[in-house]
C-alpha cells in the first residue's frame, strides 16, 4: 500500500485531517495512518477514500504484481500446513519479506500461518501470541474475518500443547460456536474459505477427542467430511478419517468398523500423499492389533 497516494490526494484537495475524518473516525486514527502507516479497518479506510473521490485500490496499483506473488506464496504455504509439512511451512515463511506485504488479508494470513506453525511445533508462548495479537487487536480489531477464528484456534492449540487445558477450552469453545453458527452459510466465499473452515473443524475435533468428548468430536468430523465432499476438497480427508479411526478405537467400537475406517484412512492418505498420516496410521494399527489379542485372551 502506497500511503503517499492518500496523503497527496488529501493535500491536493486542501482537506485538513480534522475535516476529512469528521463523522468517520478520530483524527488520531487518521494521523497514525498517514504518519505511522497504521492502517485502520477497511470500512473506515474506504469511507475516507470515498470522501476524497478515490478507492482503497488506488493505493495498491503499483503493488498489484508483487501482491499477487506474495498471495500465491502464502497460499502454497497454507497448503503445506494442512498436510502437516511444518518444516516446509517454516522455510517458505522465512523467504517472505513481511515489509513487502501490503494487503490486510495477506498480513493476517502471514500472522496466522506463522503463529499456528509455531504453536504446532511448541515454540515460545510470547512469540506465538504476538502473531495472534496482531490479528485480534490490530489487523482485524472488529473480528469480522475468519482470521480472528484462526487466531483463536492457534491460541487454543498453543495452550493445549502446554497442557493448560482450561485456557485451551476457552478458545476451542469459541471456535466450536463459530463453526455451529456458520454451518448454513451458503454465501459465495473466497477459494480458501472452506479449507480454513476445515482447519477450524479438524483441530477443534482433535481437542475434544483428547478431552474424551467424543460426541462433539465425531459431530465435527462428520461435518468436515461433508464439507470435503460437497466442495471437492481432499486435503483434510486423511486427517479427518484418521481422527475418526482413533476415536472409534478409544471408544472400543466394533473391530469391523475400526478395520473399515483404517482402510478408508489409508486410501485417502495415499491419494493425498500424506506421509504423516501413513506413519500415524501404522502405529494405530499396531495398537488395534494388540487390543484384539487382549480380547482373545
Amino acid at each position: 500500500m502506497d500511503i503517499s497516494i492518500f496523503v497527496n490526494r488529501r493535500k491536493e484537495l486542501k482537506i485538513s485531517q480534522v475535516k476529512l475524518c469528521d463523522g468517520i473516525c478520530t483524527q488520531a486514527t487518521l494521523s497514525k495512518f498517514e504518519n505511522n502507516s497504521r492502517v485502520p479497518s477497511l470500512s473506515i479506510l474506504s469511507k475516507l477514500c470515498v470522501r476524497m473521490g478515490m478507492t482503497v485500490d488506488d493505493m495498491y496499483q503499483e503493488d498489484s504484481c508483487s501482491d499477487a506473488k506474495i498471495a500465491e506464496k502464502l497460499n502454497e504455504t497454507e497448503k503445506e500446513l494442512m498436510v502437516e509439512n511444518y518444516q516446509e511451512v517454516l522455510r517458505k515463511l522465512e523467504l517472505i519479506d513481511q515489509s513487502q506485504i501490503n494487503s490486510l488479508p495477506a498480513k493476517m494470513q502471514f500472522c496466522y500461518l506463522h503463529g499456528c506453525v509455531n504453536a504446532l511445533i511448541n515454540k515460545q508462548t510470547d512469540e506465538i501470541l504476538f502473531d495472534f495479537s496482531r490479528i485480534l487487536n490490530d489487523l482485524d480489531e472488529h473480528h469480522q474475518t475468519i482470521y480472528t477464528q484462526l487466531a483463536f484456534l492457534g491460541s487454543g492449540i498453543m495452550y493445549a500443547r502446554h497442557r493448560e487445558l482450561k485456557q485451551a477450552a476457552f478458545y476451542f469453545d469459541k471456535v466450536a460456536e463459530y463453526i455451529r453458527s456458520n454451518q448454513t452459510d451458503n454465501q459465495v466465499q473466497e477459494d480458501n474459505y472452506f479449507l480454513r473452515i476445515l482447519t477450524l473443524i479438524f483441530y477443534t475435533a482433535e481437542f475434544f477427542s483428547e478431552m474424551e468428548n467424543f460426541k462433539i468430536s465425531n459431530q465435527l468430523i462428520k461435518l468436515g467430511v461433508k464439507i470435503c465432499s460437497d466442495n471437492r476438497v481432499t486435503y483434510y480427508l486423511p486427517r479427518l478419517k484418521f481422527l475418526s479411526t482413533q476415536n472409534a478405537l478409544k471408544q472400543h467400537k466394533h473391530p469391523e468398523l475400526i478395520q473399515q475406517l483404517i482402510e478408508e484412512t489409508q486410501v485417502f492418505a495415499r491419494i493425498n500423499q500424506n506421509d504423516v498420516v501413513v506413519v500415524k496410521l501404522a502405529a494405530l494399527k499396531i495398537r488395534f492389533q494388540r487390543s484384539l489379542k487382549t480380547k482373545e485372551l
